[in-house]
């Protein structure tokens, strides 16, 4: 009878929503972490999920692994929508074998990501799991270099995400850092190519869990993590908001989403955020909110290399990348970590169409043996290629310095950026007056009876001669001074204005950025 069919279907669909069986379910719980599939209930749309293979198994049989097969071999997957938007979904289930991969594992995943490249959607990745599955030996590592390759195929194609909610080890950590944006939940992610006791074992050092890869540490330190979250729910409205703000893949635009702010709004206050020493620092942030549709910034990577600022906000509706130079730390100056922050970024919004908007107050590139020996040079580099590379609409607004080799690699129009604006306030050159003063002017100091009102007037017919934005705009490097209360409106009627840009590279297989 078909009933008898039903039945065992009906069993086996039972078994399977048990993942590793009650009492790894409640061990899971509690830990304070919800289940793979409570995870993905709580990202997408109610009653969205379509699941996929929820019924495979490993098919090894060395060390008794016979006796302990589960269905869905510690990955739950499938599709559904979240905020309407069709998106692909797996999670590692701890439940079954502390969540460590198998061939059958991988199989799932990379079939889900072929789903999400041919259809154009986003594909989230939940990380709860303690790598390899030693027993399959190969087997396993092989899985992961499949996942590895589709990571590469679907870069740039579609947005890929990481939600950090348990550990990743060895292997399973090098999907996350190819993936685009990585959320990483406090005291509860951990990410560590080796562990603490292989660390103590090989070099000696006593490190926790949470000291070696936890949250904070690739939030503040390795950058790895682009959000740290408090918790579960949180981390799935992070990704939610995120989604907000992109495409569903590299074909398509962003969304419209139409607000009440005006977008000639102006702000006679804004100019007071810059102090009129300039070295004195001050919150660039003041000036992102201002110009910024209901002054909602979306900051990424908001606690790693803070002297330079990222994120996503909206002018007149379309989501635009902002990228800015901090004063508030370093002075605003480039280094190592602020390169590779800012240059991805600007890759990430260059694949799918997001427009870039630059502000500008920066000394330079830092100095200093650390920075030389670890290789400025070589990650500074990336900005520019950075870029270069892009060909999405790109406008730049010198606020404050803009100097050397900084004020070229951040966006400016030699880099072939379509809009540069300066502020009255902007100062362009090679460097700064002082210092070019003393450089310059050093036998005509020494010898002066009044050295320090010297340097004073050498300074000033300096800034008079070269460090104002009226020589950069006379040169046409600069397309015109603007006054800061209309940097709003200056830069939305230069976004409506090149909304139809095309701007092709030529042809090549990829360019060889300097990683």
């Amino acid at each position: 009878m078909h009933s008898d069919k039903i039945d065992k279907f009906l069993k086996n669909k039972k078994i399977a929503n048990q993942s590793g069986g009650q009492d790894r379910i409640t061990k899971q719980h509690e830990k304070g972490k919800l289940t793979a599939r409570e995870r993905i209930f709580l990202l997408l749309d109610e009653g969205s999920f379509v699941e996929i293979d929820a019924l495979t198994t490993h098919h090894y049989h060395e060390y008794d692994m016979q006796k302990k097969k589960f269905y869905g071999d510690g990955v739950v997957g499938g599709y559904g929508t979240i905020n309407g938007r069709q998106s692909y979904v797996f999670a590692y289930d701890f439940t079954i074998l502390g969540g460590t991969l198998s061939k059958m594992g991988a199989k799932k995943i990379t079939k889900l990501m072929d789903h999400a490249v041919r259809n154009g959607c986003p594909i989230i990745g939940i990380m709860d799991s303690g790598g390899a599955r030693i027993q399959e030996g190969i087997q396993s590592l092989d899985g992961f270099g499949d996942i590895f390759y589709h990571n590469q195929l679907a870069s740039g194609v579609i947005p890929q995400i990481t939600a950090s909610i348990g550990p990743s080890a060895g292997g399973a950590v090098y999907s996350p850092a190819m993936t685009d944006f990585v959320i990483m939940v406090d005291k509860i992610g951990t990410m560590f190519v080796t562990g603490p006791d292989v660390v103590k074992t090989v070099l000696g050092e006593e490190v926790s869990f949470d000291e070696l890869g936890g949250a904070m540490t690739h939030g503040t330190k390795s950058g790895v993590a682009h959000f740290v979250v408090k918790n579960e729910y949180e981390c799935m409205d992070r990704i939610k908001t995120l989604l907000s703000y992109i495409p569903q893949n590299n074909t398509e635009e962003t969304s419209i989403v139409l607000n009440d702010d005006d977008p000639n709004r102006l702000d006679h206050n804004i100019i007071n955020v810059v102090p009129e020493d300039s070295l004195k620092p001050y919150d660039m942030k003041e000036i992102i909110y201002s110009i910024i549709d209901n002054h909602n910034f979306f900051e990424i990577h908001e606690l790693f290399a803070q002297n330079i600022i990222v994120g996503f906000a909206r002018m007149h509706g379309r989501t635009v990348g902002i990228i800015a130079n901090q004063p508030l730390f370093l002075a605003g100056a480039l280094d190592i970590d602020s390169s590779n922050k800012a240059s991805r970024f600007i890759r990430f919004c260059d694949c799918y169409n997001i427009p870039i908007v630059t502000l500008v107050d920066t000394p330079g590139y830092m100095p200093g043996t650390n920075q030389e020996h670890n290789g400025i040079i070589r990650h500074g580099s990336k900005l520019l290629y950075a870029y270069s590379e892009a060909t999405v609409p790109k406008i730049t607004i010198v606020i404050g310095k803009a100097y050397g080799g900084a004020y070229i690699a951040m966006g400016s129009k030699n880099l072939r950026t379509d809009i540069n604006y300066a502020w009255p306030t902007a100062q362009i050159a090679v460097l700064g007056s002082e210092g070019a003063v003393k450089i310059m002017n050093r036998k005509d100091l020494a010898k002066s009876e009044d050295p320090e009102s010297l340097k004073k007037q050498l300074v000033d017919e300096f800034t008079e001669k070269f460090a104002n934005p009226y020589v950069a705009a006379s040169h046409g490097t600069v397309d015109t001074v603007i006054d800061p209360a209309e940097t709003r409106s200056m830069i939305i009627k230069a976004l409506e204005m090149l909304s139809n840009k095309r701007d092709r590279q030529l042809p090549r297989k990829h360019g060889n950025i300097n990683l």
